[in-house]
């Protein structure tokens, strides 16, 4: 790539990027580290509590995408497919560590993650208190049924990127997003619009 590209490289798209990390150059494969790292490590802590694992795990990750490079696919959603990566490493790690019994499948892996609602989207003290059984709705969810939550409405995926990676198939993954919106829709009453609180829930 020429100087002019790479200086511009920072307003490439994924598939840009991804098709100039698989010829190898450094800069796309830099600027995909950074765009994703915060997030991978967020989904990583996620779905175990050992914070030092979890970035090991997220570095084990960009090094493979780096070092098997000319191999990888060419038509990828680049966020799915490391969400995925990290998800599918972390449950590795447990099957070495033997927290789990030994499987094939990530199923076993418990989401972690705790919805909590933002102070500045809450509009009065009547609207704080149900902010508050808000959150409680959504963390008292099936583990599955949050995860699902948090890859659609945090990280931006399709239900057929979160049934892939769930390893389910579509329809089953659209019915742990409609159970989890329907359980919470009949307790919601706000003014505030459920998604736009779902979406803006932080660590």
């Amino acid at each position: 790539m020429s100087n002019q590209i790479i200086k511009k490289s920072k307003g490439f798209n994924d598939d840009v990027l991804w098709s100039n990390l698989k010829e190898g150059d450094e800069k796309s494969f830099s600027i995909l580290f950074e765009r994703y790292y915060k997030d991978l490590i967020c989904y990583g802590n996620s779905l175990s509590p050992f914070s030092e694992k979890v970035q090991d795990c997220v570095q084990d990750v960009f090094a493979d995408v780096w070092v098997y490079r000319n191999s990888l696919q060419d038509n990828v959603v680049v966020k799915a497919y490391l969400l995925s990566s990290v998800r599918k490493r972390i449950a590795r790690l447990f099957e070495r560590d033997h927290i789990f019994r030994k499987t094939t499948s990530t199923e076993a892996i418990e989401f972690l993650f705790d919805f909590s609602i933002e102070n500045e989207l809450v509009e009065d003290e009547v609207t704080a208190e149900r902010v508050l059984y808000l959150n409680k709705l959504l963390n008292d969810l099936p583990p599955r049924q949050k995860e699902a939550l948090y890859l659609r409405y945090h990280q931006g995926l399709s239900v057929e990127q979160i049934a892939e990676l769930l390893d389910v198939n579509y329809q089953s993954a659209n019915n742990l997003l409609y159970r989890a919106l329907l359980s919470l829709r009949k307790e919601w009453k706000g003014s505030i619009p459920l998604i736009l609180l779902i979406s803006s829930s932080v660590l």
